[in-house]
């Protein structure tokens, strides 16, 4: 795909999915620092939006590192319901803000292998828009791989878009233990 400087670009992160797709696979933190990089790949970043959920009031740290590298942030509280089952579900925000704030951009880059978002790619792709992906392979839908004009597999390049957790000996690419909560948007 060709990537034009003068592309009016926005980000739209999903954290959780993020958060979680590492951990998984690898036992590791997500840098989201070197994934904005990737994402603006040198043209003109207009909105770069990462969301997240409040669940333990603990997360001010990740939350201002994630600011300190140029992600502004959305942050909703963390649903918990009669029997204990737990929401943080950020889809319909995610594609609200990309719908709105993509009538002024040329590229919507989606960070999340969410498969709800297929629709969202097919609706911005009518009206115009380049849809990017960036995510796991392994943990993304492989009909939002197939919906997008590019998509960025962050596998490809684990010492770049990883952090090792403290104590996680074993390198990322071998590791599928699970590991503590990160507070980190990556150093």
């Amino acid at each position: 795909m060709i990537k034009h400087k003068n592309q009016r670009v926005g980000v739209f992160i999903d954290v959780q999915n993020m958060y979680y797709s590492a951990k998984n696979l690898y036992n590791c933190k997500v840098q989201f620092g070197e994934i904005l990089e990737t994402a603006v790949a040198g043209r003109q970043l207009i909105r770069a939006i990462a969301y997240v959920v409040k669940a333990t009031g603990e997360e001010k740290p990740f939350f201002d590192a994630l600011f300190q590298r140029g992600l502004e942030t959305k942050e909703r509280e963390l649903q918990v319901f009669t029997g204990g089952a737990k929401k943080a579900d950020w889809d319909v925000g995610i594609a609200v803000d990309a719908i709105r704030i993509g009538e002024i951009l040329d590229v919507v880059v989606l960070v999340s292998g969410d498969g709800d978002f297929v629709e969202l790619v097919e609706y911005l792709k009518h009206h115009g828009r380049q849809v990017e992906c960036i995510a796991f392979r392994e943990t993304a839908s492989s009909k939002l791989v197939a919906a997008v004009d590019d998509f960025v597999d962050l596998s490809q390049d684990k010492d770049r878009y990883l952090i090792k957790q403290r104590g996680n000996r074993r390198a990322p690419r071998d590791s599928k233990n699970e590991g503590e909560h990160a507070t980190s948007a990556g150093e």
